[in-house]
């Protein structure tokens, strides 16, 4: 049987044996990531679960009501402009009205939301991007391929500062004019958008729906995006207080595009309990929210015990991890990167960091349920040979000062890093930061432990987070050999070739003692039990326009 597109266009053959590979092994990696590729080249989820000789998983028979408030506990950060954010709780806000082109599922499929379907041609160096009718902005003004095309210029836009976006559209810049290379966004007609890559790319659908690729309207100022909140959403923001309290309300004189299969409740109130989870277990407990954005360690167990509440779990490729910059102090010297590589045990840190809620990682920051994921072995642990090095390297008698915010996993991860580190003999000491100053320095500190979320693609994080001169690029490190791997593995369609290449890229990491990665997170949530569509996203996404109360 010939599978195809949403378009009708045949789907690649690299495709088609990766179907049937899926379908020999029977497990979920390979489930996950045929999935991820297949609806990625234009396939509906529905025919991808059909080339692996399934049937997509049925949503739950309901009939949603509509009213009603929701209250959410969530750190909120200051407003910026969206291809700037680097927080997953700005975006669940801004969710409101300023809609996605595609979003990403937890089955690892990508679903059309303001594109109606996409079509890519076998080497990725064309995307047709169908943009879905009768759209309009919340102004009245309609929705058009020119308005995709014009946010994907500003995605570009790789002198904009803090601007991630332009990471992940890497391929499309000029070097010399830090914009994208003329020709390569066409608008065909109003509906109808073609990307014409000068070289293949496979990441452009995950990255659109990443969290900072919020579509903005034509004129959008960061500065009045609050007071003057054009988007296609459902909803309109009504105040917004950092570190306090913000709200969306139903956008009542708005046509929203998908009219009666959304937007049910009237209110969605965010609460802002700072990061100790011990502030947000207490206003569960005293009934003050009714769902909290996310739950940790030994929070979780406590939740249980709530009445009326229920406990959402997913498998992410979210991460925590420690990274020295290599521009500052001794963390130039490789040794000495290693030599903090080898005093950690993994596995000793996801338990004493994270209560064991999920997976020991390898230092290399791509997860086994990415699609290109390459089993390189596990990370070495010898802290005797830990302090050998560090004495090579002339840095024994060095204090190192290990950075965190204040609360949660991250303090007790930090914690648990760092008591490894002393015990293989490397002194070492612990600052601990409040989340409000944290974040306005997360990627200067020369020695640090950040979150990282969840991302669809593992070649796309290297890409983000670690190739040199990119505004997430935390350990400021630089490698030719390893960026020109990543690109290359950006523009290859064949997942096992692909998976070759990211087996070098992650093996590099490693030798060069990039990070210090402990662990992957299972992600847990708590809601009340009746408040439907609240579930935990693997990468941490509120879908605003989906919940609703059960009042049965």
């Amino acid at each position: 049987m010939t599978f195809y597109t949403r378009t009708g266009s045949k789907l690649p053959d690299h495709l088609e044996l990766s179907a049937k590979a899926a379908r020999e092994k029977g497990d979920g990696p390979s489930r996950r990531e045929f999935l991820s590729m297949a609806t990625a080249f234009g396939a509906t989820a529905a025919t991808a679960y059909a080339m692996l000789g399934t049937a997509r998983p049925a949503l739950a028979s309901t009939t949603p009501v509509r009213g009603g408030v929701a209250r959410i506990q969530g750190e909120l950060r200051a407003m910026k402009d969206p291809r700037t954010f680097d927080f997953n709780m700005l975006a669940n806000v801004t969710r409101g009205w300023l809609e996605y082109l595609v979003q990403y599922e937890n089955d690892g499929t990508f679903t059309p939301k303001l594109l109606e379907s996409w079509e890519i041609n076998d080497d990725a160096t064309v995307y047709t991007l169908n943009v879905r009718p009768g759209v309009t902005w919340n102004d009245g003004t309609p929705f058009t391929a020119a308005d995709v095309g014009r946010n994907i210029e500003r995605f570009c836009e790789k002198d904009f500062e803090a601007n991630s976006m332009a990471s992940r559209f890497g391929v499309m810049i000029d070097p010399d004019t830090n914009r994208a290379i003329p020709g390569t966004i066409e608008v065909v007609d109003d509906l109808t958008l073609r990307l014409n890559l000068p070289a293949p790319d496979i990441s452009i659908i995950p990255s659109l729906a990443e969290y900072p690729a919020a579509i903005v309207p034509e004129g959008f100022d960061a500065a009045t995006m609050l007071d003057n909140p054009v988007g296609t959403g459902p909803y309109l923001p009504e105040g917004y207080s950092p570190g306090v309290e913000g709200s969306l309300v139903r956008n009542e004189g708005h046509s929203w595009w998908n009219e009666g299969n959304g937007a049910w409740l009237d209110r969605i109130d965010f609460v802002d309990y700072g990061v100790d989870p011990a502030a947000f277990f207490a206003a569960a407990d005293a009934d003050e929210v009714d769902a909290v954005h996310a739950t940790e360690g030994e929070f979780i167990q406590l939740f249980q015990t709530l009445d009326g509440w229920r406990e959402n779990e997913v498998v992410s490729a979210g991460t925590i991890l420690a990274r020295a910059r290599q521009d500052e102090g001794p963390y130039g010297d490789v040794r000495v990167r290693r030599a903090l590589a080898l005093a950690v045990d993994n596995a000793k840190v996801l338990e004493l960091g994270y209560a064991g809620l999920g997976e020991a990682a390898d230092n290399h920051h791509v997860c086994p349920i990415h699609p290109e994921f390459a089993d390189i072995g596990r990370p070495a642990y010898d802290p005797e040979q830990a302090a050998a090095l560090m004495a090579e390297a002339g840095a024994a008698d060095y204090e190192h000062d290990l950075i965190s915010l204040d609360g949660g996993f991250w303090r007790d991860t930090a914690d648990a890093i760092g008591a490894q580190i002393r015990d293989a003999g490397i002194p070492l000491k612990r600052t601990v930061i409040p989340s409000n100053s944290f974040w306005n320095n997360w990627d200067k500190y020369p020695f640090s432990v950040t979150n990282w979320n969840h991302r669809a693609l593992g070649v796309t994080t290297l890409a983000i987070a670690y190739r040199t001169g990119e505004p997430w690029n935390e350990a400021g490190f630089e490698n030719a050999e390893f960026d020109a791997l990543v690109t290359q593995a950006l523009g290859e369609p064949d997942l096992e070739a692909r998976r070759a290449l990211m087996a070098k890229a992650q093996q590099i990491m490693v030798d060069e003692g990039v990070i210090i990665q402990p662990y992957w997170r299972s992600m847990y949530n708590h809601c009340k039990s009746n408040l439907i569509n609240f579930d935990v996203h693997v990468a941490q996404e509120i879908r605003i326009d989906q919940l609703w109360w059960d009042e049965a």
